[in-house]
């Protein structure tokens, strides 16, 4: 099964409301194990990027002032999501800009029975514990010492980390790895053995007279008190 976790960074929090995509990051899994393949582009805004987003994401107007627009990078990255799920945390936000971007181009919307949200997963997972990207890392012992500012690319490979824990991902070897052992263990079964004669355990006559000599040099045996 080929499955694509994803993140996008943006210039704030509303697509309706004027901020456009400036980053996204994709990773490939198949079969819940990466394989390799990643997606990754920034973009230009064509706005300013406003203080409070560049302070998330460290990405400033000059950096993104000579990234391609959008639409120049949009057939490459379908290209790659191809029709398969996608993987997103607090999904609805990613989709709703990403589909925002892509009518733009006069592309059609990602169907939303493609989205894959991780964030009700974990609040079903772990009721009542803190449920964002760096507290989940935190909760799996996922290394996120890179993870000074947000992007879009280590923040899919994280939670492409974060999703096999999730979903189990971890324990599905196990099932293989006991059949494995019992399958070696039937097979090493050794042959069976031909029978020894009994090992005669009765002192002989020439015995017992020996032992009977010792017995005679022990003086005042306890067993005679």
């Amino acid at each position: 099964m080929r499955e694509i976790v994803f993140d996008t960074e943006t210039t704030g929090l509303s697509f309706s409301g004027g901020d456009r995509l400036v980053e996204i990051g994709c990773v490939e899994l198949i079969n819940r194990v990466p394989s390799g393949r990643r997606f990754h582009a920034y973009f230009n805004p064509e706005r300013p990027m406003p203080a409070e987003a560049q302070a998330v994401h460290g990405l400033s107007d000059a950096f993104l002032a000579d990234k391609p627009l959008f639409h120049v990078k949009c057939g490459e990255l379908l290209d790659f999501l191809e029709d398969s799920p996608l993987v997103a945390h607090n999904a609805s936000f990613d989709f709703g800009f990403l589909n925002g971007e892509l009518a733009r181009c006069g592309q059609a919307a990602i169907a939303l029975d493609r989205m894959v949200d991780t964030l009700p997963l974990a609040r079903a997972r772990h009721p009542g514990a803190k449920h964002s990207l760096d507290a989940l890392c935190t909760r799996y012992g996922i290394d996120r010492s890179a993870r000074v500012f947000r992007g879009a690319l280590l923040d899919a490979e994280l939670l492409a980390q974060v999703y096999v824990e999730l979903t189990g991902g971890r324990q599905i070897g196990l099932g293989l790895v006991a059949e494995a052992v019992a399958v070696e263990t039937a097979i090493i079964v050794e042959a069976p053995r031909a029978a020894r004669p009994p090992r005669p355990f009765a002192p002989s006559a020439e015995e017992r007279a020996a032992h009977a000599r010792f017995l005679e040099t022990i003086t005042e045996p306890l067993w005679l008190g």
